[in-house]
């Protein structure tokens, strides 16, 4: 009778570890998700910033004068469409409602 229940208590535990274990891998899948999107982030962000004070600096150097400010909007015109067809190529569609 003793070696009954202990083969019950053995097989519960079990099982009650295999659930653990899987639990436990898609959590790590998911810490790496998660991991992989701040990473993703943090670069989007520096590189936003760099655009930014490069801006600036651009803008400083042109000063007042037309045609340096001139080669600068026309610049940042490309600039824009460029970065607007990169945002379109990569945005995923939105799901189906």
């Amino acid at each position: 009778m003793e070696t009954l229940t202990l083969d019950i208590v053995f097989n519960r535990l079990s099982k009650q570890l295999n659930r653990i274990e899987r639990k436990l891998k898609v959590m790590g899948q998911e810490m790496d998700d998660l991991t992989t999107e701040v990473t993703n982030n943090t670069s989007v962000e520096k590189s936003a910033l760099a655009l930014i004070q490069g801006f600036a600096a651009q803008l400083a150097a042109a000063g007042s004068d037309p045609a340096k400010l001139k080669a600068l909007r026309d610049s940042l015109k490309a600039n824009d469409d460029e970065l607007a067809a990169a945002v379109v190529a990569n945005t995923p569609a939105a799901p189906a409602a």
